[in-house]
């Protein structure tokens, strides 16, 4: 358990312009977003507001409890989409709270503009839930050190208290996951994942060591869903020469992209291999065949980030790491063999 106290950080605007020779009037227009401020100042002030902790003593002040969900590399708005059941789930149990919660799409671009805690500062934000985050993102460097509160979906910055971890058992999913297939009689799987997230690379260890007593292989797909359909191209003929009756996907975006795929190669799911996947979203119980996946609760995610966000705003005691249970969901693609 971790608490940060509340009197750790105490510059005030008077601290900032003594350290910069400027008046408290330049600073305060700075930080509110006065046009009347070069952009060059700005950034010099916003730069030592944050270097100094002025971050989170002007949001302990505000009134407003004003949380962002940052996505990138990851669909929300519509209800078959993975990301619709996570961002859905938290601004469910955050706005009842009294939080307002603002939605901002992330690039690469943005981060390597600004730093993290810069534009938490520029937004007026509390905190962060952060969301589809890749290990090569500048702000995944940020997050190490950063001061504003956050939660990390699915990845883990262990060296920064102020940076906490929400997740899944992924553990227990893939022994669940494994132990279906064998009930089943598999014996030869083929695991799809892919290398951007911390997450995975859990999921495919576990999956390896739970299948000990199988075969498995490994495909590491690419990103862009060009570079993937060629991916499959390449490939596929190579998979059912092996044998291989199942396929576990570390995810249901996955698990349902290949299926897709393999359908339009007229070859049967589950008839011919059989697929199983990872989050239930809506999408895996609506698909053709239904998705056999493992189930994460969104409302236990959303319920545990705010919760972490408001005791790290409050100074309280709070779990830098939050892992849920699963369930596996059986479904139409697989079946005995």
């Amino acid at each position: 358990m971790v608490r940060l106290q509340k009197g750790d950080f105490m510059a005030t605007i008077l601290d900032i312009a003594e350290k910069l020779g400027v008046s408290k009037g330049t600073v305060s227009k700075a930080l509110n977003g006065a046009p009347d401020i070069s952009e060059t100042l700005r950034k010099t002030i916003l730069e030592t507001a944050v270097e100094m902790g002025y971050t989170r003593r002007r949001r302990q002040k505000q009134t407003a409890k004003k949380l962002c969900i940052l996505v990138e590399n990851l669909d929300y708005e519509e209800p078959h989409q993975f990301g619709y059941d996570i961002v859905t789930g938290f601004r469910q149990m955050a706005e009842p709270a009294g939080f307002l919660v603002e939605i901002f799409p992330i690039t690469e671009k943005l981060q390597r503009s600004i730093s993290y805690d810069m534009f938490m500062l520029q937004h007026d934000y509390l905190g962060a839930f952060a969301l589809g985050f890749t290990l090569q993102d500048p702000w995944m460097t940020d997050f190490q050190t950063s001061s504003t509160p956050t939660v990390l979906y699915d990845n883990y910055i262990k060296t920064n208290p102020r940076t906490a971890y929400v997740g899944v058992d992924n553990n227990e999913g893939m022994e669940l996951a494994v132990s279906h297939l064998k009930e089943l009689g598999h014996k030869k799987a083929l695991c799809l994942a892919d290398n951007f997230i911390c997450m995975d690379k859990e999921r495919i260890e576990g999956f390896r060591k739970a299948f000990e007593h199988g075969e498995t292989y490994r495909w590491e797909i690419p990103k862009t869903e060009k570079e993937r359909m060629r991916f499959y191209e390449d490939n596929y003929m190579q998979l059912l020469k092996s044998n291989v009756t199942a396929v576990f996907a570390v995810s249901d975006f996955y698990a349902l992209d290949f299926m897709k795929f393999l359908q339009g190669k007229n070859i049967r799911i589950p008839e011919d291999i059989q697929i199983i996947g990872f989050d239930d979203n809506m999408a895996s119980r609506e698909s053709n065949p239904s998705l056999t996946t493992i189930h994460q609760e969104a409302n236990l995610r959303a319920k545990a980030a705010i919760e972490c966000l408001e005791a790290m705003r409050d100074g309280a005691e709070y779990k830098t790491e939050i892992v849920l249970p699963v369930d596996l969901i059986q479904r139409e693609s697989t079946r005995k063999l």
